[in-house]
């Protein structure tokens, strides 16, 4: 029989261990995401449907980030045959990432844009398939509640300050992740502030000076890597 995916939208969002709990907070960002690719994909061409792209593309890259820095690594100390799990998931974020670039240099309503976009979708809803059906009930099974809990304080501090769009060129694991993180928040957050169109003098410069720290921060990080 072939089985029927399931989204998190057909789940609760409800947790046995409380709704601060990493589990909890992770299943509550998959439903959101669910709804805007529903909407998404309901919406015509237009500034609306736009709008709903960025605010997902906002929301699956702070949660992946957050994902990857608080709790795979947990996963991967925990859980037996973690580092598969994790490597596994890390391969679609990094899949989602290059799409997701790709999506941000083609204009709206490009043939190409659109494809893209498709494919990006059901990436993000089989990385959620995954995440939930095979990563985090092990991780439950794993960890108590009061670590659970704990992980979901770090989790959602991580997520309210991570990069908020593709960096395909970014590692997926600590340190590497972790380093770039403040710089790359800093420089998404003034994207995303600027918006569409050509930005201000004022925010030309705002980009330029994050750019500078992230280039100092990349060469710190490589300089790190060869010890």
């Amino acid at each position: 029989m072939t089985d029927v995916p399931t989204t998190a939208g057909s789940r609760t969002t409800a947790d046995p261990v409380g709704p601060d709990s990493v589990l909890a907070r992770q299943r509550r960002d998959h439903a959101e995401m669910d709804r805007l690719m529903d909407l998404h994909q309901e919406l015509g061409p237009g500034e609306e449907r736009e709008r709903v792209l960025k605010d997902l593309v906002q929301l699956v890259f702070s949660h992946a980030f957050a994902e990857e820095t608080v709790l795979w690594p947990a996963v991967r100390r925990h859980v037996p045959d973690g580092d598969a799990l994790t490597g596994q998931v890390e391969d679609e974020h990094q899949q989602i990432n290059d799409l997701t670039a790709d999506i941000e240099r083609l204009a709206p309503g490009d043939p190409e844009r659109e494809d893209k976009v498709r494919r990006v979708f059901a990436l993000i809803r089989q990385d959620i398939r995954d995440e939930e059906d095979q990563v985090l009930p092990r991780l439950q099974d794993a960890v108590d509640a009061a670590s659970l809990r704990r992980l979901g304080a770090a989790w959602e501090a991580v997520r309210r300050s991570a990069p908020t769009h593709p960096h395909p060129v970014v590692p997926r694991r600590p340190p590497g992740n972790a380093l770039l993180g403040v710089p790359l928040s800093c420089y998404d957050r003034v994207r995303d502030a600027v918006g569409p169109g050509a930005p201000t003098a004022t925010a030309r410069k705002a980009l330029a000076a994050v750019s500078g720290l992230l280039l100092a921060a990349g060469v710190a990080a490589a300089v790190r890597g060869r010890r």
